[in-house]
């Protein structure tokens, strides 16, 4: 079973989603607070499960509604993801992938594991 793991950084506070084996498959911006943090969790719970996918990174790729998982890539060539609530806001994004089987892998783990995952508070 995955788990939220919030945590302080320099400029605030942050989430990573966590896989049943550790490995960190999301994370978030940096809140100002521990409550901005926890409602952004709250809305990768909610829109993770019913997000559809948009693949960038297909020519002439379909336009998904939100909220959706948007996959493209980066300067390095490696495969993301990123998951934006149905207001359009970037909630969560994903390391990089070598290859896009991966990327979705992540995604389909992000899907399973956000809406019933347990929240761990680290100093």
């Amino acid at each position: 079973m995955g788990k939220f793991v919030v945590k302080p950084t320099a400029k605030g506070i942050k989430f990573d989603l966590k896989a049943g084996n550790g490995e960190v498959i999301a994370t978030s911006e940096v809140y100002s607070s521990k409550a901005a943090c926890e409602k952004g969790l709250d809305s990768v719970r909610k829109n993770s499960a019913v997000a559809n996918i948009e693949d960038q990174t297909e020519e002439n790729f379909e336009t998904k509604k939100n909220p959706k998982f948007e996959i493209y890539l980066d300067k390095a060539g490696e495969y993301r993801f990123r998951l934006k609530a149905s207001n359009g806001q970037i909630i969560a994004v994903s390391e990089g992938y070598v290859a896009k089987n991966g990327c979705l892998n992540g995604i389909e783990s992000v899907k399973k594991n956000a809406p019933e995952a347990a929240v761990e508070y680290a100093e």
